[in-house]
């Protein structure tokens, strides 16, 4: 575990938000830009775990940096450079802890909303179609099984919660009555664009993208996308050649660990339970498979 990071250290830099993976600095003198690290920190029922997942904030921010790579022409991003040699020289000291897990951003002011897309019926909005087939102001077609694909992608937007809180999941018309009409439309139409192309790549390499959520931020007017995109972390990932409606489907992503955690006495509230050595490996190793299939 030597070369995990849990968290970081920069003190001549200020830390902003220390979240479930991710520690924000803004840099003296670049208020206008903040530096993301993704560390190995990993959460799960929005609880984080003691235990790193070594190398795991690595594996994010390169698939990270190559979603944002082929979906530019879509929407732009945040990014300025991941390269530490780009970065302003105040950050140069702390380069064993930003090497290959960091990105100098454009600060944005963003948007409260989680842009979830949905392909196919897994997760939340399975437990919730079991109760009522409308959901979240879509009405589904009756007799569904777990895993289906959905004719077309949903946008399914939740609002944005506080660490340690559960976001909640909202229509696109509450959507537009927080954020207005126009942002909200076009948040709307962007995030099914983005999960359209990245799943048909991602289709092409074997990997199933069941749901996934974006963030997008404002700079001025225009709109970027924002924060990691299309990670285990953020999406679900099933295995093409595994895939068996009708059932939950194995993963590429963290499910494993929900999985596991569900399997004990635990009330999904902080402290969470310790994590054992081949439960952390096995859960590394999902997420560098999945950063193969796709990206190498």
């Amino acid at each position: 575990m030597s070369d995990a990071v849990l968290t970081t250290n920069c003190p001549q830099l200020k830390l902003i938000h220390r979240g479930k993976v991710r520690d924000m600095y803004e840099i003296p003198g670049h208020e206008n830009t903040l530096l993301m690290v993704a560390t190995d920190r990993i959460s799960a029922f929005d609880v984080v775990m003691a235990e790193p997942v070594a190398g795991k904030g690595k594996v994010l921010t390169r698939i990270s940096l190559f979603w944002f790579g082929l979906l530019g022409d879509i929407v732009p991003n945040h990014l300025i450079s991941a390269d530490v040699n780009d970065f302003p020289e105040i950050c140069h000291p702390y380069r064993s802890q930003l090497e290959g897990r960091s990105m100098w951003v454009k600060r944005t002011r963003v948007v409260p909303i989680e842009c979830i897309v949905r392909g196919y019926l897994s997760g939340s909005f399975w437990s919730a179609y079991k109760k009522d087939t409308t959901v979240c102001g879509f009405q589904l077609t009756q007799g569904m099984r777990e895993s289906d694909r959905f004719p077309e992608p949903l946008f399914t937007p939740s609002t944005k919660a506080e660490q340690g809180a559960h976001d909640e999941n909202i229509s696109v018309e509450r959507m537009r009555e927080l954020v207005g009409r126009e942002l909200a439309d076009r948040m709307a139409a962007i995030s099914i664009e983005l999960y359209q192309r990245a799943a048909d790549y991602a289709r092409s390499k074997g990997i199933i993208i069941a749901d996934t959520k974006f963030e997008m931020g404002l700079d001025g007017d225009q709109l970027l996308l924002v924060d990691e995109v299309l990670t285990p972390d953020s999406s679900r990932f099933w295995p093409l050649d595994q895939y068996t409606p009708g059932t939950g489907q194995p993963s590429f992503d963290k499910q494993f660990l929900r999985d596991y955690l569900a399997s004990l006495d635990w009330n999904k509230q902080p402290p969470p339970p310790p994590l054992p050595a081949d439960i952390l490996a096995k859960t590394k190793m999902r997420y560098e498979e999945a950063e193969q299939k796709l990206i190498r």
